[in-house]
């Protein structure tokens, strides 16, 4: 999926010449950005439909958000639903519709025998696993357009803020961009990156900047656990089924876990990995949840970033704009709410 995340990340950075010297609202250019990548890699050739599917989902989320926000009272929010209810079943029948309309498609491909009829992106896998000969191991249909979902949610929004920020954090440390673009062009060169430069060990500092950067703003609000059974947690008793919600922004903010400068951007704090940065307690770091079931999308994100950044840093340098107003919202995750608006000036 590499080689689709470089040649939209290739073909933003194009359209970014006629605006070079003026200022950019990188936020939006982020998300139309990782909105390519998402659809290519889950839908392939029928990513242009696919883009419209995640627009609804973008939608959904957004109904999602607000509802969360909102008392309900159980019987009556049963019986009388409020708007976003409403809106929010439109949206999943629709999904649901063009999520089917692309599987009877690629279906009726492999009736007529056509080579590769399922395709080679991430439906495709789904759609294998929906038609798996042993019966015990199958996906449903309603499986396949959830997993579409949570690929959308968990390698789209998430990416699209820890861009935003690592820009952010970058243009207002101007030591650490120019460490980092000199590590990209001894790693790298001029050339575009190519797919083994995703996880490649050499970008160290890169490495360190974006870990840093999901240290103080990690993109999802909240980590959600249910407890299977009763179990004890230091001098507390959990009840079985109790739901327990999780702050990553808490952890990564606390000075016991971090020290005093925990609020300072220092990446230098990840030059030994994550355990040395956590003092030997990993699970102190969780932008991305920690353990059997951390964040699916977690290294789809992580490589991304990592390309994008680095061939911004190669045709690049660039500042914070004086119209920037620092005001981290919570959306689905923490997002810029009045944008990020960067000027980028040609190297």
């Amino acid at each position: 999926m590499v080689p689709a995340m470089i040649e939209a990340a290739d073909s933003m950075l194009d359209k970014w010449k006629k605006e070079e010297g003026k200022e950019i609202e990188v936020f939006e250019e982020f998300r139309l950005l990782t909105s390519e990548i998402i659809s290519r890699a889950a839908f392939g050739s029928s990513y242009v439909e696919g883009k419209t599917i995640f627009d609804m989902l973008m939608k959904f989320g957004g109904i999602v958000h607000m509802s969360a926000l909102k008392t309900r009272i159980p019987i009556i929010g049963k019986f009388m639903p409020n708007r976003e209810d409403i809106e929010s079943v439109k949206c999943e029948n629709e999904i649901r519709r063009k999520i089917l309309e692309i599987i009877e498609e690629r279906e009726e491909k492999v009736k007529k025998g056509v080579k590769d009829g399922y395709g080679n992106d991430y439906l495709a896998l789904l759609l294998k696993a929906n038609q798996d000969p042993n019966v015990s191991k199958q996906i449903s249909i309603q499986d396949m357009i959830d997993d579409c979902k949570t690929f959308y949610f968990a390698g789209q929004d998430t990416t699209t803020t820890l861009l935003s920020w690592t820009c952010l954090l970058l243009a207002t440390h101007q030591d650490w961009q120019e460490k980092a673009r000199k590590e990209v062009f001894e790693v790298i060169g001029n050339n575009n990156p190519t797919p083994d430069d995703g996880t490649n060990p050499k970008l160290k500092t890169l490495t360190m900047i974006i870990n840093e950067t999901l240290r103080l703003y990690p993109p999802v609000l909240l980590v959600t656990r249910k407890a299977a059974r009763e179990v004890r947690l230091g001098e507390l008793t959990i009840p079985a089924n109790v739901e327990l919600r999780i702050s990553p922004t808490a952890i990564h903010h606390d000075p016991d876990l971090w020290g005093e400068d925990v609020h300072i951007f220092k990446p230098e704090r990840f030059s030994e990995g994550v355990v040395k940065a956590t003092n030997n307690n990993p699970s102190a770091y969780i932008p991305f949840g920690f353990g059997p079931r951390i964040c699916v999308g977690f290294n789809f994100a992580y490589t991304e970033v990592k390309l994008v950044v680095a061939m911004i840093l190669q045709r690049y340098h660039f500042t914070i704009s004086s119209a920037y107003v620092h005001s981290p919202a919570i959306h689905l995750s923490t997002r810029p709410q009045h944008g990020l608006q960067i000027i980028f000036n040609k190297l």
